[in-house]
């Protein structure tokens, strides 16, 4: 995947290193802004056993 990824950026090796820097925070940012709060109550970590 890497190595398709690479081929496919435009540029020489710098710039193809600053789009996949950009790239990748694109990716995080929207993991964090609306992935990551959609799949929260579906997770089990907020069933406890401790307490009543």
């Amino acid at each position: 995947m890497y190595g398709w990824l690479w081929r496919h950026l435009p540029g020489p090796a710098v710039v193809r290193v600053l789009l996949l820097l950009v790239l990748a925070a694109a990716v995080l940012a929207t993991c964090f802004t609306w992935l990551f709060p959609w799949l929260a109550p579906y997770m089990p970590f907020n069933d406890t056993t401790v307490g009543e």
